[in-house]
Parts: C-alpha cells; sequence; structure tokens
C-alpha cells in the first residue's frame, strides 16, 4: 500500500495488517515527488472524520444508556452514510488523480485493478484474481 512521505514504519505496517496483502504489491510505488489526489480535500476529509468519531461516541453513549434499538440503528445508518461518504471523496480523487497519473506513466492496468478490486470488497463481492483479459 503506498503512504505518504513521513508515515513512520510502525504506522504503516499497522495500516498494511488491515489490507490484503494481495492489495498491497500490485501497484508499483508512486514517484518521489508523488502527491496524493486528496490530498486538496484533507483539511476536510479530516473534519468529516472528526465528525464520525463524534457520531460513534455518540452512539457509544446511546448504548450505555440503554436507549431505544430503532434510534441507535438510525444512528448506525447514519455513520455509515458518512463513511460512504468519505470513501467516495477519496475514490473520486484517487482516480482523477493517480489513476490519471498512472494513465499518463503508462501503468494504468494496475491501478484500474487495483480500484476494481478495492470497490467489489467494498460491496461486499469477491475480488477476482485478474479484473483484467490477458
Amino acid at each position: 500500500m503506498r503512504y505518504p512521505q513521513g508515515v513512520s514504519s510502525g504506522a504503516s505496517s499497522r495500516l498494511e495488517n488491515a489490507v490484503p496483502a494481495s492489495a498491497t504489491k500490485r501497484t508499483p510505488p508512486p514517484p518521489p515527488n508523488f502527491r496524493h489526489s486528496y490530498s486538496k480535500d484533507k483539511a476536510s476529509l479530516v473534519r468529516r472524520l472528526s465528525r464520525m468519531e463524534g457520531q460513534v461516541r455518540g452512539i457509544a453513549r446511546m448504548i450505555e444508556r440503554e436507549e431505544y434499538c430503532v434510534d441507535i440503528l438510525q444512528q448506525t445508518s447514519a455513520l455509515r452514510a458518512a463513511v460512504d461518504a468519505v470513501s467516495i471523496l477519496v475514490l473520486e480523487d484517487h482516480v482523477q488523480g493517480c489513476v490519471r497519473t498512472a494513465a499518463e506513466q503508462g501503468q494504468a492496468d494496475a491501478y484500474v485493478d487495483e480500484v476494481i478490486d478495492v470497490v467489489r470488497r467494498t460491496l461486499g463481492r469477491p475480488v477476482r484474481g485478474s479484473t483484467r483479459s490477458a
């Protein structure tokens, strides 16, 4: 998996453990001066994630207070929608930036396969061995 410059190896190894090995070995490493496409939206993404942290804490309080099940389910649904919105923003930036850059450098196939695999996993569909024909 590709990480921004400056991420410690300890942090990256913890993150890599959460991702299947097949997703970390396919795509070539970014060029030395590479900047992730989501960088322009970084502040907005961090704000959204902070709000989601608050939602999670709120849901935990609801459970501790033994609030009505349907109210908790509504809050988990809102949290899922917020997570999906962040995922879509990062995906859009990845396709418009990283994948476009890879295509310009002749590396599009690996990046396209990677995007298809992550979308399939997100939708709960099995990842095929290869999404492109030879």
